[in-house]
């Protein structure tokens, strides 16, 4: 797997980026840009990270970021399998906030779109009815041209700016504290932890693999990610159990275990701590 890296996404012969992704896993390195994006996914489930937020993804995922905040839609495991027939699909606009001059979004009409892109440094979910009426409009983009695709864009971003259908991802106060130089090592973290959530995942192991001791390792983990390491493993472990619960395959002890978690009463102390709900009522309210 290559070193996650600050992407640098350019369009030759337009003054922003649209792509129609299909493959069959998405991007799975750690990565950020200088752009802002807006992606819905229409095939593939997973887990998701943006900023300091970890969450499942299904289609209908819909987000919007701001430029430079980190991010991953990390497929699930049979998506990697040698002989899997799986596919992902998605749609991305990138954008960068010049894309009609340096003073376009300066205006005095732009107000509410430059409030909007303000929010947009934590991310923003998409949600309820906006939320299909957006992955409407960007398969329409797809299809335009010209001085009617700049058009159509400016109708979406303001569809979204005055909408209340919109929620924060990340944290309030969320900065990327990211380096470029220290995205491989995040990058490594990142992997080994969503490869081995199920078993059992040594605070020593890890720091090891970052090249640091236990106690440095915590302290440079806690300061980037504004959370303890223990707590991004139980984080990733939850969100696995979120996807589970909502597919309704298995029972929530075999989701218990399935996660990663070795007792019950510590899945449902968790769970609840970080969702405000029990994995039964989890599972009731989303169905």
């Amino acid at each position: 797997m290559k070193s996650a890296l600050r992407k640098t996404i350019e369009n030759p012969v337009a003054s922003f980026t649209m792509q129609e992704l299909v493959s069959p896993y998405f991007d799975p390195n750690w990565h950020f840009h200088p752009h802002y994006q807006l992606f819905t996914v229409e095939e593939g489930t997973g887990t998701r990270f943006i900023g300091d937020n970890i969450q499942p993804f299904e289609p209908g995922d819909t987000v919007f970021l701001g430029p430079n905040i980190p991010h991953l839609w990390r497929s699930d495991p049979p998506y990697f399998q040698t002989h899997s027939e799986l596919e992902t699909k998605g749609i991305v606009v990138y954008f960068t906030e010049d894309f009609l001059g340096t003073d376009f979004f300066q205006r005095p009409e732009m107000h509410v779109l430059q409030s909007f892109f303000q929010q947009a440094v934590r991310g923003v979910e998409i949600k309820g009815r906006l939320r299909e009426q957006i992955r409407e409009s960007m398969k329409q983009l797809l299809k335009a041209t010209g001085f009617q695709a700049i058009l159509h864009l400016l109708t979406l971003l303001d569809e979204l700016a005055h909408s209340e259908e919109c929620q924060a991802i990340a944290s309030l106060g969320y900065v990327n504290t990211h380096k470029v130089s220290e995205t491989e090592r995040m990058q490594k973290v990142h992997d080994y932890v969503l490869d081995h959530f199920q078993q059992e995942i040594r605070l020593d192991e890890m720091a090891s693999l970052a090249g640091m001791s236990a106690s440095a390792f915590c302290r440079y983990f806690k300061t980037r990610t504004n959370r303890t390491f223990s707590e991004f493993v139980s984080e990733v472990r939850i969100g696995y159990a979120c996807k589970l619960l909502m597919e309704g395959k298995l029972t929530i002890t075999q989701i218990c275990y399935e996660s990663g978690f070795n007792t019950i009463s510590n899945f449902n102390r968790q769970f609840k701590e970080l969702t405000g709900l029990t994995p039964a009522q989890y599972q009731k309210a989303y169905r």
